[in-house]
């Protein structure tokens, strides 16, 4: 596979058979607005969403055998919500290669959560439609395995990207951005990481990983932007998601 989708397809994990397919995924209507013949994403989007959400609903029933139907439907709902998935499309770099019509682009699509998350259901489609079913899952759990544990811990239990990014959905005009530094020699390297709202830092962290910090800064921001709670939350017991793994796609998230 060559072409502009490639480095995003190498960043999936998985070398595309129709690259057409992946190309198609990244096609935002206003695109088409403006390109007379192409066809936009969302009929990949529709059926990439009902792979997305087999794909939960699959892992999860067998992962959290004693967990009532309730609780089940909680987890899949959290995993499949529009900030868990732009957040997905977030560590992908996804936004970068979407295909934008010119007053989107003027209007920060790249960075919009429902844009964002309708392409990766598109990109879980496309998978499905060129390499089938058992890849398409192994695919979307090896992305959404960890927004899995998170939310089967209950409602506490998301990890403050998710927090913070849910929050923006509702008080902010765009997503969080972080911006990373780091520092030290390469056997005990830091980093620090900047989280961005509406055009002004919001919250500061560091830690031994990126990913560490900038949950670091999630935590902050969201200590300082949350509402505080009227109700105590209710605590759930943690339920453990079984690790599964399937070599079809080639996801290194894990």
């Amino acid at each position: 596979m060559t072409g502009p989708t490639e480095p995003l397809a190498a960043r999936l994990g998985y070398s595309f058979t129709d690259p057409a397919l992946l190309t198609l995924a990244l096609t935002h209507r206003s695109w088409c607005a403006e390109h007379a013949g192409d066809e936009s994403n969302e009929r990949l989007e529709f059926l990439g969403d009902s792979v997305l959400g087999l794909a939960v609903t699959d892992h999860v029933i067998r992962g959290l055998p004693e967990a009532p139907e309730g609780h089940l439907a909680k987890v899949r709902a959290a995993v499949v919500s529009e900030p868990t998935l732009a957040l997905v499309a977030q560590d992908l770099g996804l936004g970068a290669d979407l295909r934008l019509g010119r007053g989107e682009l003027l209007s920060g699509g790249r960075l919009k959560q429902s844009i964002l998350a309708d392409a990766v259901e598109a990109v879980f489609g496309a998978v499905y439609l060129d390499a089938g079913w058992e890849t398409a899952r192994s695919l979307i759990i090896c992305f959404l395995r960890e927004h899995i544990d998170e939310a089967a811990a209950g409602p506490g239990g998301h990890d403050y990207k998710t927090r913070l990014q849910e929050l923006a959905a509702h008080r902010f005009d765009g997503a969080p951005t972080y911006v990373l530094t780091e520092s030290g020699p390469d056997h005990d390297k830091r980093f620090a990481a900047v989280v961005h709202l509406g055009g002004a830092a919001v919250g500061q962290g560091e830690g031994t990983s990126k990913k560490q910090a900038e949950q670091d800064a999630a935590r902050r921001a969201w200590a300082e932007l949350a509402p505080p709670p009227t109700t105590p939350e209710d605590t759930v017991p943690r339920h453990h998601v079984d690790d599964v793994r399937h070599e079809q796609a080639g996801c290194t998230n894990a």
